[in-house]
Order: structure tokens, then sequence, then C-alpha cells
């Protein structure tokens, strides 16, 4: 299937699979098809029906940006969706604004049945958008959620450490390449989301402020987000060897931080008891 082809089946899907109470559409009347008529999403677009069905039988192509946005907006497509209209197309996808900050129900409930895990989520640019508590018991010191200090990049490379709080040590490859790949990840997001103020902001604070990250910004490294591994010297525990998984929801755009111990290890040991004083504090 050729690309204009595909873009009729998706157009079909999407409309299908909206009310037209979403779009303030009456919902009275006899309907075939729960989701919205050729005729409405066409009055919505701003164009004719015979042009919609031509777009979905795969007999014209090439949309323009207004009708593709318009889509976009009535249909209320999520980032992903967005991009795959405007890539089945044949167009350039335009910027999406903002990063998004927001978490999904299905993607909350995954994370408060994590209790167990040291576990944070943040965005696309590495903001943090919530913690749990065992994450705020290895890491200590709390910072307020969507403020410059509690984003995990600056944090890494240009905050100065927090007192009271946990602090991290990484053997010189592990640091190298978790840098790496934290640089190219921003990167990406700055891609995305090239009319968000506060990214600019952010790599042009880290430019101005660390060497290493000035240095690994001008390589345009291109590397996929992957397990690390470091050290926590915890402030009462002392030293807590951790691996560090990173889970991203795409849809969402939001990376989800997970830090396990190896079974049978004195981590794994030292973590049970940070456990232990979370469930104490919630009793």
């Amino acid at each position: 299937m050729t690309t204009h082809t595909a873009l009729g089946p998706a157009l079909r899907a999407w409309r299908e699979r909206i009310g037209p109470a979403a779009v303030g559409l009456p919902t009275a009347g006899n309907r075939r098809v729960p989701g919205l008529r050729r005729e409405e999403l066409a009055v919505l677009a701003g164009i004719s029906v015979d042009y919609l069905v031509q777009l979905e039988q795969g007999r014209a192509k090439n949309p323009s940006p207004q009708v593709l946005a318009a889509f976009a907006q009535t249909l209320r497509l999520n980032a992903v969706d967005r991009e795959l209209l405007y890539r089945l197309a044949g167009a350039v996808v335009p910027p999406s604004g903002t990063v998004p900050r927001d978490v999904p129900p299905g993607v909350q409930r995954m994370i408060d049945r994590m209790s167990d895990t040291p576990l944070a989520v943040f965005t696309a640019s590495w903001d943090l958008v919530q913690s749990n508590r065992l994450w705020a018991e290895l890491f200590g010191s709390p910072v307020d959620a969507g403020t410059r200090s509690s984003n995990l990049i600056w944090g890494h490379f240009a905050a100065p450490p927090a007192p009271g709080a946990s602090r991290i040590e990484r053997g010189a490859a592990h640091a190298d390449a978790f840098e790496r790949m934290m640089v190219s990840d921003l990167r990406r997001a700055a891609d995305r989301y090239p009319d968000d103020r506060a990214v600019t902001e952010l790599i042009n604070g880290l430019r101005e402020s660390d060497r290493r990250f000035a240095e690994l910004w001008t390589r345009y490294e291109t590397l996929p987000i992957g397990r690390s591994n470091k050290t926590v010297v915890h402030p009462d525990l002392g030293e807590i060897v951790l691996d560090c998984d990173i889970m991203t929801i795409e849809r969402a755009d939001l990376h989800i931080v997970l830090n396990w111990a190896a079974p049978s290890t004195g981590a794994a040991e030292k973590l049970a008891l940070l456990r232990g004083r979370v469930a104490t504090a919630a009793h």
C-alpha cells in the first residue's frame, strides 16, 4: 500500500472512532456508525464531502497543510497520530507546541502499582512530572516538579548537590554512555518541540554552564535510550549499586525511570530498608 492510499484507511479509522459529542455535535437520531459521518467531518474540516471521499478512497493526494491541521484538530489526534497523519499525506510534520506533561490514566494505574520500585516520571525534555515515595527515600531532598532544578539533565550537568540529597556516582564508561545518551535524547525533544521556549532556554543554559554538555551537544549524536548503571551514595545507608531502566511511553511522550537492585545483594537489602521506611511513614 502506497503512502497516499494508506491515508484513506487511516482517516476512516480516526473518523469512526470519535463520537459526535466529542466535537460538539448532537448525538440524537439514527446513526449507523458510532463515529462521525463523512458529511460532519467535511463540514468541520472546511472541505467538500466529495474531496473527503476522494481522500478516503485514495483518489486524491497531497492535501494542504491547512486541511491536515483541520483533520488533526477535528479528529482529536494525539501527537503520535498527528505525526502519522502528516507522514501518510507526504507532508512535513509541523512543530507541535510544548512538551506534554499529562500522564494518561492507564499509565498512572501502572505507576501506582509499582510502589515497591523507586520510580519517577519525566517529560520528553526530562523535567520531573512525579515520583513515588520510595524514589524520594532513595534520593532525598525532594524538588518541586516543573522547576529547572527538577530537570534530570540539568541536575546532572549543572546543578550543585542539594543539601541532604544522595550523591550519584558512575564509572567513567557508564558516565560517558549516560551523558551521551541523555544529550542525544534532549536533542530529539528539541527537534520535536522547536516552539517550546523552556526547552530552548534549558539547552542554552546547559551550554553556557557546562563545557562537557556543550561539547556533547556539538556532536549531533543519535543514540537510543538504554539501561545504565550507577551507585547511589545515600546519606544514611551508604553505597547502593543499582541498574536503571527507562521506559518510554510513546503516545504521551513521557519517560518512566525505574531503579533495580540485583537480588540477594547488599543493595537489595538497603532498598528493602527504604521500603520499610515508606511503609512506616504511610501508617
